[in-house]
């Protein structure tokens, strides 16, 4: 063999070398990249679990039972009432160990869905025939909230009118006297008689049971633990009962002049007195509805913004975030609190406004023609 054969031989069997390491290295780089983006994959799964929206409403929502720290809650009684009869029981039986949910076995096997008691089948799915005739009369974690601050109220409203009892009211205020009395005049000079006029008196307890109410719970919504924490100004139950107290005083209190104006304008002609009537009755209702939520909308926003926020820092996976979350939250959550005392004023005050428009009597010289009369010479 000549020595041109052996060098093509051994250059053909370097060459077949080379491509068989370069196959093993690239299969070998090939399977440790499948097996580090599956274990990325398994990581990206396993935290993938935090749902921003899912935590967001749970925050925000009502719950039967009342969150502190950890796995460690207020289990809050629930009475149900179904066509089997009436049923009370701790809502600790409708979770586990772990916090999750699981189904009770009372009249109906009960579990909780999306914040709702509802009866499920043996499968797990909601029966909604049955759901649908089982009353909730349970005292959740709003109600709980709400009890709180009706307590507090009173014994911040008793204790002050012991003091002033004490010591009459031409003395100098002191302790919670002199917090108090300043926002009492304000409620007065500011909301009452301007919008109410001379009545303004008997319909002073009525606003200062609203504005303090929503103060109270406004303030109790921005306090992250026990006995704050609870989103009652945000519940819209909660705005349309105020609203719908509201609508009740203003409609009752209303004068003849204030349902004249509303189906029979006086001064205009009768065919556009037809066709002002449905708009004006349409505004009866509007007034109360825009009282709702206009509350509800802007405290429900508030905490919605500053949950988002901190949810920041569990969505991009790093602790740097939170050096632009943390600082925007806390600035927004002292903005809430200027809106936590606006919003409980708005609703004092546009109240007045609507009690001052039912009860305020109009002055106008009816339907008929103006007469002229003639000047003399």
């Amino acid at each position: 063999m000549s020595l041109r054969s052996v060098q093509s031989l051994l250059v053909a069997t370097f060459g077949l070398l080379l491509i068989t390491f370069s196959n093993v290295s690239l299969a070998q780089d090939s399977a440790h990249a499948a097996a580090v983006e599956g274990k990325e994959a398994a990581h990206a799964e396993k935290e993938g679990k935090f749902n921003v929206t899912e935590t967001i409403l749970e925050h925000i929502k009502d719950s039967h039972s009342w969150h502190l720290w950890g796995h460690t809650s207020i289990h809050l009684p629930v009475i149900l009432y179904s066509d089997k009869g009436l049923e009370s029981f701790s809502s600790s039986n409708l979770m586990n160990e772990h916090h999750e949910q699981v189904v009770y076995n009372g009249h109906y096997p009960y579990k909780v869905v999306d914040g709702k008691i509802r009866v499920v089948n043996a499968d797990g799915s909601v029966n909604k025939e049955a759901s649908a005739r089982v009353w909730d009369f349970s005292i959740t974690k709003n109600v709980t909230a709400l009890l709180v601050s009706v307590t507090l109220l009173m014994l911040i409203f008793l204790s002050v009118a012991a003091a002033y009892k004490k010591r009459g009211v031409k003395s100098a205020p002191r302790g919670l006297q002199s917090f108090m009395e300043p926002v009492i005049l304000f409620v007065r000079d500011e909301v009452a008689k301007p919008n109410i006029g001379h009545h303004y008196i008997k319909y002073m307890p009525f606003l200062l049971s609203l504005f303090f109410l929503i103060l109270i719970n406004n303030f109790l919504g921005l306090i992250p633990f026990f006995p704050g924490g609870a989103n009652l100004s945000g519940n819209i139950a909660f705005t349309m009962t105020l609203a719908v107290c509201v609508f009740v005083v203003v409609n009752i209190k209303g004068n003849k002049s204030y349902w004249e104006h509303i189906f029979w304008m006086p001064g205009m002609h009768w065919s556009m007195k037809l066709f002002l009537a449905p708009i004006e009755l349409i505004g009866v209702f509007i007034k109360p509805i825009s009282l709702m939520v206009r509350l509800f909308a802007n405290l429900t926003a508030g905490h919605i913004l500053v949950l988002s926020l901190v949810c920041l820092i569990f969505i991009f996976k790093t602790v740097y975030a939170s050096a632009i979350a943390v600082p925007f939250a806390v600035f927004i959550s002292l903005i809430e609190l200027l809106v936590a005392f606006l919003q409980a004023y708005i609703f004092a005050m546009l109240s007045a406004m609507y009690i001052g428009m039912a009860i305020e009597e109009h002055h106008h010289h009816g339907d008929h023609e103006p007469h002229y009369h003639e000047s003399e010479d």
